[in-house]
Order: C-alpha cells, then sequence, then structure tokens
C-alpha cells in the first residue's frame, strides 16, 4: 500500500452520501452537526470531549485533518448529505493498524441514525481500501457495548477476530475492552461489502471506481 497525492479517493458517493476529504470551510457545518450530537458521541469517542468549541476552533481542527490527508498520513472525510448541505457524520481510512492494512472509523450524527448509514459508508470505504489500496486487511474497532457498531463490521462480512481487555481509556476516563473486527483480502469479494454501490474519484476529479 502506497498511498500517494491522487489516492485514496478525495471524494467517494455511495447511494444516500458523499464522503470528501473535509475542508476548513466544512468548519460550520461539521460543528453544528456534532453540538447536536454530543450526549451521542461522547460514550464512544474520545475526541468528542474536547467540545464546545467554537467555529475557528473546529476549521483548525479540519485543517490538520485535510493536512494528513493531502501528505498520505491519515485519511479523514466528511460524510455530507448528497446535495452536500449537511453533515451526516464523519469517517475515515486510518493506516495505524500495521502494514497493508487499514482501519475504518465512523460516526454518525445523532439524527441520521437508524438509516443504514454507517453500513453504507463503512462498506463504500472497505472497497476504496481494497480495490485502490490493495491492502490485505481491512479492521473495524469498537467498544463491545456498542452494539451498533458491531452490528455494522457483523453486516459487511467482517470477523470478530478478539476482543482486547481493558486496552484503551474510555471518554469518561475507564478502561474499556476494545472488539477486533477483520476482513481479509481473500474474503472481500464474498462479502457484503464488495456489493457496496459506490463511485469514487482523484483530486483532480477523475473517477476512480
Amino acid at each position: 500500500m502506497t498511498p500517494s497525492a491522487f489516492r485514496p479517493a478525495y471524494t467517494v458517493q455511495t447511494g444516500h452520501t458523499v464522503l470528501r476529504c473535509w475542508s476548513p470551510a466544512d468548519a460550520p457545518l461539521a460543528l453544528r452537526a456534532i453540538e447536536a450530537s454530543l450526549e451521542h458521541l461522547r460514550p464512544w469517542m474520545e475526541w468528542a470531549k474536547r467540545y464546545p468549541m467554537n467555529v475557528s476552533q473546529q476549521a483548525g481542527q479540519l485543517r490538520r485533518m485535510r493536512g494528513l490527508f493531502d501528505l498520505g498520513q491519515d485519511f479523514a472525510y466528511g460524510v455530507f448529505s448528497r446535495d452536500g448541505t449537511e453533515v451526516l457524520g464523519g469517517t475515515g481510512l486510518h493506516p495505524r493498524v500495521g502494514e497493508g492494512a487499514l482501519e475504518i472509523g465512523y460516526w454518525i450524527a445523532e439524527r441520521h441514525t437508524g438509516r443504514g448509514l454507517a453500513t453504507e459508508i463503512a462498506g463504500a470505504l472497505t472497497r476504496v481500501a481494497f480495490e485502490l489500496e490493495g491492502v490485505r486487511r481491512v479492521e473495524i474497532h469498537c467498544d463491545p457495548r456498542n452494539v451498533r457498531s458491531a452490528a455494522v463490521a457483523r453486516r459487511l462480512g467482517f470477523t470478530h477476530e478478539a476482543t482486547l481487555r481493558q486496552r484503551l481509556v474510555a471518554p469518561d476516563g475507564a478502561l474499556r475492552d476494545t472488539m477486533i473486527w477483520t476482513l481479509l483480502s481473500g474474503e472481500y469479494p464474498a462479502s457484503r461489502a464488495a456489493a457496496t454501490v459506490v463511485e469514487a474519484f482523484d483530486v483532480l476529479e477523475q473517477k476512480l471506481l
């Protein structure tokens, strides 16, 4: 896996969403979605404890994410409505789980949960990881108590490989377990993830997938 200036995709379109690399200009939309969902996010997302913040601070966060994306170091996407007027959540491909592997993370704004969006975007990024990045393994990590997140991984054909005990610090400061779900390249073609409807484009808006 060798990310370049053109990979992974800068924009990914699914049936109900557009995933695109964050821009600092997205700060007002991102902040609105996050602030409306804080009680929903705080039990699971460590970064949620940094809020509240103002628009300038949010723009700074998104600028750092964009910089890492452009440098090929980490790939965070905003999840937008198809018309681009609303942030529905956030997702990403994270190269922090070893050589030849990517981890998918995601969150959905509270008012948009229950619509299958997490499954849709995780399936889309699974396709990007295997078909564009050529990884050998994709992982999803979640707290065992986060049954919705675990259901996403299971639904897409991932295997529950292990539960690491007291491995991470939860937002409330307690040690928490972490479930590791994996999908291998040899398993991918038969998985539900491989059937996800998706189009992917590079930074020049040339179609990749």
